[in-house]
């Protein structure tokens, strides 16, 4: 089934159940999904890796905007946002624990010959096609730059 079949029907069920919150998270992801498949070139169907990169980018911007509304101490605003953040997560793949992005990172730093911070790019490469969909962007970059500069 795929995430825009999941998605029309939680929507269904956050109408019935009358959940704003919800609702709105759903027709944000309807959104973006229309526009990917309506984008020049795009396929009628999205593959996997493409929805679950459209559903990170959805969260990413919601914890930016959340950090923002904390930072101007304006909690009111800051909570819708999480909100959603938890409903759109629904429907990503299971997030990696530090533990095991770790353990991958450090398993391709020795593939790859990373020696030095300066390979940094290789090791990112890599770690990006390994983990992609299960791990965040920024905790991957922060685990590669810990790991090389204790080389």
């Amino acid at each position: 089934m795929s995430l825009q079949n999941d998605v029309m029907a939680a929507m269904k069920t956050a109408m019935k159940a009358k959940d704003r919150v919800s609702l709105e998270s759903l027709r944000a992801i309807k959104a973006a999904i229309i526009t990917a498949q309506t984008e020049s070139g795009a396929k009628s169907e999205l593959e996997e890796a493409e929805e679950i990169k459209l559903l990170q980018r959805l969260v990413k911007q919601r914890k930016d905007s959340a950090s923002i509304y904390i930072e101007q101490n304006r909690a009111d605003l800051a909570e819708p946002e999480l909100a959603q953040i938890k409903v759109i997560e629904e429907f990503l793949p299971e997030q990696m624990s530090e533990e095991e992005l770790r353990k991958i990172i450090s398993d391709i730093v020795v593939k790859v010959g990373a020696k030095s911070p300066k390979d940094m790019g290789k090791v990112m490469g890599a770690a990006s096609k390994e983990v992609a969909g299960k791990a965040d962007g920024k905790a991957v970059s922060t685990m590669v730059k810990n790991i090389l500069s204790s080389l």
